[in-house]
């Protein structure tokens, strides 16, 4: 179990949590976000399961959450997807092409 990256995967060392402006060193995306938190529950309301955070729009995206407290987890990678051509074999197969 790690403190990583929520898109790339890459290990957060440092003993501190991440400010509000630090980023990832490999892909730059925001780390102190909703989604590399221990908080965060897609399932749940405003997708988070502290009931006293007020709610945030951008899970991905910096913010000043006080309740925020970086999440130790396996990381498993999205995988790279080519989401447009997923759309259009979806879209061929609807219509029996």
């Amino acid at each position: 179990m790690t403190r990583h990256c929520h898109r790339c995967g890459r290990e957060w060392t440092f003993d501190r949590p991440p400010g509000r402006n630090d980023t990832c060193d490999q892909c730059r995306a925001d780390l102190r976000v909703c989604l590399n938190c221990r908080h965060y529950d897609p399932k749940g309301a405003q997708q988070c399961r502290e009931t006293r955070a007020e709610p945030v729009a951008d899970k991905d995206r910096a913010n000043y959450c006080e309740w925020f407290d970086f999440a130790r987890r396996a990381y498993t990678p999205s995988g790279d997807r080519d989401r447009a051509a997923e759309a259009r074999a979806n879209l061929k197969r609807l219509l029996g092409d």
